[in-house]
């Protein structure tokens, strides 16, 4: 197996890049993520790879960060998630955003990604809930979006900031920060300026 392709960058695509490696040209499949990360035409670029072996097809996937990778591989392991899908989701979500969606259920921002459907999204964060701490987010940054579960001011403002138009992961880690005690105004109030500063 191919754990990673260091070599120059020759060709990108908005669905892969070719790296060059002692003269043979690498065609790795990316995320928007990490086609975002890629050095110009002509640098040198190391890319973490994943292959998919198939009937029909040998498929190489490149990963710039080895979070990305590991959330890939996690990602193919949800029935009905095949690699095409997994890269549309790494595609809108970063690792750390995936696990924050994830850790609060937010099948909407999964979703987003294209040709995943609800009952898709639902099997990710089903199959997943237990198995993406300690990839991307930190382990604080999930506990703090668990613990709006378990406070109903919490679950309350979050769903006001929703309505408002913010995301639901967005929106959960900002609240989920937040001393549970206070009313929903209060956290209403704090997590629109704090969601406001991040435009």
């Amino acid at each position: 197996m191919i754990y990673n392709v260091k070599g120059i960058l020759t060709y990108t695509d908005p669905t892969f890049a070719v790296v060059e490696c002692g003269g043979v040209g690498f065609k790795c499949f990316v995320s928007m993520t990490t086609l975002k990360e890629l050095p110009s035409i002509g640098n040198e670029v190391n890319l973490y790879t994943y292959m998919s072996v198939r009937e029909d097809a040998l498929d190489l996937f490149g990963f710039f960060e080895v979070d990305e990778l590991e959330a890939f591989k996690l990602l193919i392991s949800v029935s009905g998630i095949g690699p095409k899908a997994a890269i549309a989701i790494l595609s809108v979500l970063t690792p750390s955003k995936l696990s924050i969606a994830v850790a609060g259920g937010d099948v909407r921002s999964i979703q987003a990604a294209q040709g995943v459907g609800k009952k898709t999204a639902e099997r990710v964060v089903l199959e997943l809930k237990d198995k993406m701490a300690g990839i991307g987010a930190s382990a604080t940054e999930v506990q703090n979006i668990q613990s709006v579960a378990t406070s109903d001011n919490a679950q309350e403002a979050v769903e006001v900031l929703v309505s408002l138009g913010f995301n639901q992961s967005d929106a959960a880690t900002v609240i989920g920060a937040m001393d549970k005690s206070l009313s929903v105004d209060d956290m209403v109030r704090k997590g629109l300026r704090q969601l406001s500063s991040q435009l």
